[in-house]
């Protein structure tokens, strides 16, 4: 019963089509994407657009398609990671090495608004898709590029993933345990941040087209994206010759803040280190003399002191259970929060009410769960209109869209092996 009512709320919040053509009507509708990319940065930047309703065309290969289709687990002999991050798309595939198919790339980049590609430097050109070229093809046309390093310079070429990013930038170095080795982080964390500046720098590019006419080229790496999430690293490096080092799961800035565990075997997160938490966490504490001690009576005392507070703190949490660490806290108004497992985060019926999970309808496999858009609009809301498609579902429907083919035209390019 509970999961009816749970996948009976989340169809309510955002209805879907399986594997089909709809009519968008969110705020992108109308604007035509092609899609080159894979793996997530691009895709990613590319679904938002999708769930903005600008209608998006995924082109991939004949053979196997998005490396990402043959990743485990599956559902119904398809990846759930490429369903994560290739919704609201419909698949057109091509033989890229052929060149009656670049030829047909040409001409769909001609009535495209947006492209988006992220293979490695120099391919593109290697195609006769470069951006002057697609520029002289479509002046009107966006194109997005994103890369590990770059379209330009000594690593322009080098393969570059989510993690080789991380290690790249400096990022690890500020990510797990002050006495243990670099980590990286639980999720692609430069990835993600990849794709949402491509979402914007497309979105400024198609503004910036409305005023003038002209599109442009917006170029992204994995590296800049990278270096960007640095906080004051850079700065500080640089003007005080101070390098920033891992802190574990502690605050940069402040203290108290750390994990702690309660009895009840629990783990949670409280951050009260500024001078407006710390006097509210003393007083629920019942230790009020905590603010007379010179230790702990300012924000750097108590980052110079910043064991022994964890240490008060880490006791008091472990004689008590979650429940009522969190209901003190939440009356005081002190932040704090327990670390939720995903089987919580999927099971959480606020979660689900609040339209952060969704289901995706996958034929007869029935509903995939998965994370909803997060951006909330007013009159043109995001939605999910199409499941991740499967591998050249929408050729014909694609080519006679745009390009006007007739169904011999199409049998032709099959025939041979072009698409």
């Amino acid at each position: 019963m509970a999961k009816a009512f749970e996948r009976g709320r989340a169809r309510r919040i955002s209805p879907v089509t399986p594997h089909g053509s709809v009519a968008a009507t969110g705020a992108l509708a109308g604007l035509k994407v092609l899609d080159l990319s894979r793996f997530i940065a691009g895709p990613h930047c590319a679904m938002i657009l999708g769930d903005l309703g600008a209608s998006v065309v995924k082109v991939e290969r004949v053979q196997g398609g998005d490396e990402v289709r043959a990743l485990e687990p599956q559902v119904g002999g398809d990846s759930l990671y490429f369903q994560v991050f290739n919704r609201n798309k419909r698949s057109l595939t091509v033989d890229f090495r052929n060149p009656r198919a670049q030829d047909l790339l040409r001409r769909l980049v001609g009535r495209a608004d947006v492209l988006i590609e992220n293979f490695r430097a120099g391919t593109m050109e290697k195609m006769g898709l470069g951006w002057p070229e697609v520029h002289a093809l479509n002046p009107r046309l966006v194109m997005a590029r994103i890369s590990g390093f770059g379209q330009q310079g000594p690593r322009a070429g080098e393969p570059c993933f989510d993690a080789i990013a991380q290690a790249s930038s400096g990022l690890m170095s500020l990510t797990g345990s002050p006495d243990g080795p670099p980590m990286v982080a639980g999720t692609f964390l430069v990835d993600y941040s990849t794709s949402l500046y491509a979402t914007i720098g497309v979105l400024s590019a198609l503004q910036h087209r409305n005023a003038s006419g002209e599109g442009q080229l917006v170029d992204l790496s994995l590296l800049g994206s990278g270096i960007s999430l640095l906080l004051t690293a850079v700065p500080e490096q640089a003007e005080f010759g101070r390098t920033m080092t891992r802190v574990g799961n502690r605050d940069r800035y402040s203290a108290p803040a750390q994990t702690f565990r309660t009895r009840d075997r629990r783990w949670i997160y409280l951050l009260a280190g500024n001078d407006a938490h710390f006097p509210r966490l003393c007083r629920i504490m019942q230790r009020k003399d905590l603010l007379e001690d010179p230790r702990f009576a300012t924000i750097p005392a108590r980052m110079a002191n910043v064991d022994a507070i964890e240490a008060i703190v880490g006791e008091w949490v472990g004689a008590r259970d979650a429940a009522e660490v969190l209901r003190l806290t939440r009356e005081a108004e002190v932040s704090c929060a327990e670390v939720a497992t995903i089987d919580e985060i999927v099971r959480d019926p606020r979660i689900r009410a609040e339209g952060h999970i969704t289901e995706v309808s996958h034929g007869r496999e029935g509903p995939v769960t998965m994370q909803a858009s997060p951006i909330r609009m007013s009159k043109t809301p995001a939605e999910v209109r199409l499941a991740a498609p499967r591998l050249g579902e929408h050729t014909e429907e694609i080519l006679s869209e745009w390009l006007s083919l007739d169904p011999r035209e199409i049998a032709a390019l099959k025939d041979s092996r072009v698409v």
